[in-house]
């Protein structure tokens, strides 16, 4: 599966991100979709955001120590002052990197932030 958009974020775990069972431990992969949501988030609301929910998440397949991982982002619901943000996570193997695994999908939820930290309305869309 190739998704047709840039990446939000990339990254390769390191060895301490492996878990007993010998692949990438899910709470790595959470932290790096927090990432990737929160910087998704800010470019679109041009303010600081701040997760406030966690609605989904999905492993479909294990992360290999190796693997490089992409992260992509997409709006799933904009509200007033939060955005859900639907996350794909993929994994490439190998050293050619030629195969593309869907490993993990998300959806996460932003609030953005004015400059008091509260709420603050999103802008227009467009």
């Amino acid at each position: 599966m190739s998704l047709p958009r840039d990446p939000t974020l990339r990254v390769v775990p390191e060895p301490q991100d492996i878990n007993t069972n010998g692949h990438i431990f899910g709470g790595w992969v959470m932290s790096m979709m927090d990432r990737a949501g929160g910087i998704f988030a800010s470019r679109l609301s041009g303010t600081r955001c701040a997760t406030i929910a966690v609605e989904a998440m999905t492993f479909h397949a294990p992360i290999l120590m190796g693997d490089l991982i992409s992260i992509y982002a997409s709006v799933e619901r904009r509200g007033r002052t939060s955005l859900a943000v639907r996350l794909d996570v993929m994994a490439e193997r190998g050293q050619t990197r030629g195969e593309e695994v869907q490993v993990t999908t998300g959806v996460f939820t932003f609030v953005a932030l004015g400059e008091d930290l509260r709420p603050t309305p999103l802008p227009p869309e467009g």
